[in-house]
């Protein structure tokens, strides 16, 4: 059995278990994914709109950013940079497995979706970072700055997208539901 499966509690283990499932995601993990997701979305319906809203998001944004950072050096192992990201070649192999349906399932990120995380993360690092040079004496009203903001914007929702059809197609090709993985932190066992 797979070592990732986790034992019934009193066994030499003591994990939690249940039949045919995997603890992957941890809390904190399902936590900051669905936080960022909320905070993403009320930072771009607010910007134009309702700034000091909108920059109180920016500062929860970069804080949850700076955690997952911590986290995938730190913290539980599907949720540690070293179990997910993977040399360029091994996602385009992946990518061409994928397009013809008979990709490899991973039981934490696969080699595209760990792509994904470093490119939002690094996307959203942008986001935060030119977003609070913005609110500084030395950057306000700096024209390049402004459009670096909004460069970083329409490229994370561009990847965004990506990611929700990669986690659609990866759904369907291992008939299993992701989106309630990152919900409750379990997926089936291999």
């Amino acid at each position: 059995m797979n070592e990732a499966v986790r034992k019934m509690p009193g066994t030499a283990s003591g994990r939690e278990s249940r039949p045919g499932v995997v603890k992957v995601w941890d809390p904190l993990v399902r936590l900051f994914h669905w936080s960022l997701v909320g905070f993403f979305a009320f930072s771009y319906l607010t910007g134009d709109e309702w700034k000091s809203a909108h920059i109180i998001s920016g500062y929860v944004i970069a804080g949850l950013i700076a955690f997952r950072v911590l986290w995938g050096l730190f913290g539980s192992h599907h949720a540690r940079f070293s179990s997910f990201v993977y040399s360029p070649l091994t996602v385009l192999s992946f990518l061409l497995d994928t397009a013809r349906m008979r990709a490899k399932r991973y039981i934490g990120h696969n080699p595209a979706g760990g792509a994904m995380v470093v490119a939002l993360l690094l996307m959203i690092s942008g986001i935060a970072t030119s977003g609070y040079m913005m609110t500084t004496d030395t950057f306000w009203g700096v024209e390049w700055v402004e459009e670096a903001h909004e460069t970083f914007v329409y490229a994370t929702l561009a990847l965004v997208a990506l990611h929700i059809c990669g986690v659609v197609l990866a759904s369907l090709e291992h008939k299993e539901n992701l989106v309630r993985a990152m919900i409750t932190g379990w997926k089936r066992a291999e």
